[in-house]
């Protein structure tokens, strides 16, 4: 085989150009979208948790409770009030909006799955008042999956979340039980904020809090520290699995409540998302999260709605005021997938065109005379 002298003239090296991005174009166009797991599953808890935000906005305009249309502009009636008697502390009303996607009800129903939740399990949630999607998003995909949620509630809320004195988050969990979107609300409910019993309330704010309690039938707790409010919580989701005669599959903590995680700290040593194991590190204090962890159960925290967004391609809220996503976008659901044999066969095709063209002396061959 004769190789080329010399370089490569500069057109030929246009036309290999030219050629590739055709290829590329053609390995582009191949793309279609492919179902990811639990497809069906994610669906049913996605529609399940639009048809949930709708439930509660028509209650919250019937009760003639005004809609802020500039925090809340696409009037889902999600978004509370800044401040009431009944906000515990600060809360990034970006966060809020970027919650209010019912699609995450899917990415829910992903970790759920992949923590080993089936039919008949028992699924422990820590929850406040801050991320009511979220909350309902994660109630509707436990059941979803089969399992049973049993849920202990904050009441209060930061900023911009369930922050309504007469819908707070138990009133929706009512709301959704009488809609029949979820068969059942939380086993026992603390006042939330500071020693998870209500710390930095007024009286009448705290007085509110107990109300909402006593009203939807709940459990309260209230004991005079916070640690024993974390141990209280424990005896109730002990006496719970020995009710229901199972052990619990995973434990979701979702938002910030100290009864629920500990300590500030432990929110942000715990990575978002699913953890089967928290490894050895140096706890503030230990809630709920980490106790189920060191007895061996897997845990799924959700501190707030962004990483998962990101992750799983979601839409984001809070980039502009556009529409509430509609059940069913996202990575989450449907992957881009290339036909990979096709890729790969163009791949060699190319490869074999730029050795003939770059390595090859095509004219000695194509013009050359024949030896007598």
């Amino acid at each position: 085989m004769k190789y080329r002298p010399g370089r490569v003239h500069v057109s030929r090296l246009v036309g290999l150009a030219v050629i590739g991005l055709a290829l590329l174009a053609v390995a582009e166009s191949s793309k279609s979208p492919v179902a990811q797991r639990y497809l069906s599953q994610k669906l049913e808890a996605a529609v399940a948790t639009r048809a949930a935000m709708d439930a509660i906005r028509a209650v919250r305009l019937g009760v003639g409770d005004p809609i802020d249309v500039v925090n809340d502009p696409n009037e889902t009636g999600m978004i509370g009030p800044e401040s009431t008697l009944i906000t515990t502390s600060r809360g990034s009303h970006d966060s809020k909006l970027r919650a209010l996607n019912p699609n995450l009800a899917a990415v829910f129903v992903e970790l759920l799955r992949r923590a080993g939740v089936r039919d008949g399990d028992l699924v422990a949630i820590g929850m406040t008042g801050a991320f009511p999607v979220m909350n309902a998003a994660m109630m509707i995909a436990a059941e979803t999956v089969g399992a049973t949620p049993v849920a202990i509630t904050s009441v209060g809320s930061s900023m911009y979340g369930a922050t309504v004195e007469d819908l707070t988050w138990l009133d929706m969990e009512s709301i959704l039980k009488n809609e029949g979107l979820i068969s059942r609300g939380s086993v026992a409910a603390t006042r939330g904020g500071g020693d998870d019993r209500g710390r930095g309330l007024s009286p009448e704010g705290r007085r509110l809090v107990d109300e909402a309690v006593e009203r939807n039938g709940v459990m309260a707790i209230d004991e005079p520290t916070l640690d024993e409010s974390i141990s209280r919580r424990m005896e109730v989701y002990r006496a719970v699995a020995r009710e229901e005669g199972g052990d619990y599959r995973v434990y979701v903590n979702i938002g910030g409540g100290l009864g629920s995680i500990g300590s500030t700290q432990v929110g942000r040593l715990v990575g978002a998302g699913l953890s089967r194991s928290l490894g050895e590190k140096n706890f503030p204090r230990k809630g709920p999260l980490v106790m189920m962890a060191e007895d061996g159960v897997p845990v799924i925290h959700v501190p707030g709605p962004e990483k998962f967004l990101e992750r799983y391609g979601l839409d984001d809220l809070s980039v502009e005021a556009a529409p509430v996503p509609e059940p069913g976008e996202g990575l989450i659901f449907y992957r881009d997938r290339y036909n990979v044999p096709l890729a790969g066969i163009l791949a060699v095709l190319y490869g074999f065109l730029i050795f003939v063209v770059v390595r090859i002396d095509i004219k000695h061959y194509l013009f050359r005379r024949p030896t007598s």
